[in-house]
């Protein structure tokens, strides 16, 4: 009976640790909802395969409901990386105080957001004064922070400018609210706004840009700060890997509207910091 129940610990040990070395070899990624579930899955599976190939273990991509889901999750360790927006990475950073930003693309170093309208007597920002309003998700970096603290360095207090400020919840999302008019204006970031002009998603002669931000640092591919630090290293080392020259590597990185991936490091974004206190979204 005692050797029974002795081999049947060793057993349920051996299942656990069995268990946690399945876990283990599990990379569980995934990003801020600011497009479409379905979109942002498009945009990874080619991404996870390379991962997958060049960690030699599985990469799954796991959906969140919002924003504040990718923050909690990478804080819980339920998630072990995930592309965030300069204040998702700024609000995890010190929700943890150890999570590590690895690589950026290029562009996110200076990056910019689109104000966008469908009213042809819309000129500039200021013809917008009376007018509705739509940013995307409060929590967004490019489509609500960033936009709103450069329009109060103009002395733009979004609340009492426009008669009515809506949030769309994401960046293509405001583009059809302002297509259909829904909304008089909206502002998204300039990558989005780009890929749905290529893809012929938004009608130009309709919808046009009336402004573009000064440039932000934005977002970044984070990894929870308990992580393996040699395989944070190699994950690192495949995302810089990727060379636009080699025909597979350049469609993950259109995919991810990049050109290349470079380092980067969380003093990048104290900038994002001071503007979210300055805003009140930081206590």
């Amino acid at each position: 009976m005692f050797k029974r129940s002795l081999a049947l610990v060793a057993g349920v040990a051996l299942s656990l640790s069995t268990l946690m070395s399945q876990a283990a070899e599990v990379l569980k990624v995934s990003a801020i909802p600011d497009e479409a579930p379905t979109e942002l899955l498009r945009k990874f599976k080619p991404l996870g395969a390379y991962l997958e190939q060049s960690l030699g273990m599985k990469v799954e991509f796991v959906p969140v409901a919002d924003y504040a889901a990718v923050v909690e999750s990478l804080a819980a360790d339920r998630l072990d990386m995930a592309w965030l927006g300069g204040f998702t990475f700024v609000q995890t950073r010190l929700k943890t105080g150890n999570a590590i930003p690895l690589v950026q693309r290029e562009q996110d170093e200076k990056f910019t957001s689109k104000f966008i309208t469908a009213d042809a007597s819309v000129k500039s920002l200021q013809d917008l004064k009376g007018k509705t309003f739509a940013f995307g998700s409060v929590s967004s970096t490019s489509g609500s922070l960033m936009p709103r603290y450069f329009m109060q360095q103009d002395g733009i207090n979004p609340e009492q400018f426009f008669s009515r400020v809506a949030y769309s919840g994401a960046h293509d999302a405001t583009v059809a609210w302002v297509q259909a008019g829904k909304v008089d204006a909206g502002v998204l970031n300039a990558s989005v706004w780009q890929k749905l002009v290529d893809a012929g998603k938004v009608d130009t002669a309709k919808v046009k840009v009336i402004s573009t931000t000064p440039t932000y640092y934005d977002y970044n591919w984070t990894v929870r700060g308990t992580l393996d630090p040699a395989l944070a290293e190699k994950i690192k080392q495949a995302f810089l890997a990727l060379d636009p020259a080699n025909p597979e590597h350049k469609a993950i990185l259109d995919l991810q509207a990049a050109t290349r991936f470079i380092p980067t490091k969380p003093e990048n974004y104290t900038g994002i910091e001071e503007a979210a206190r300055s805003a009140g979204l930081l206590k």
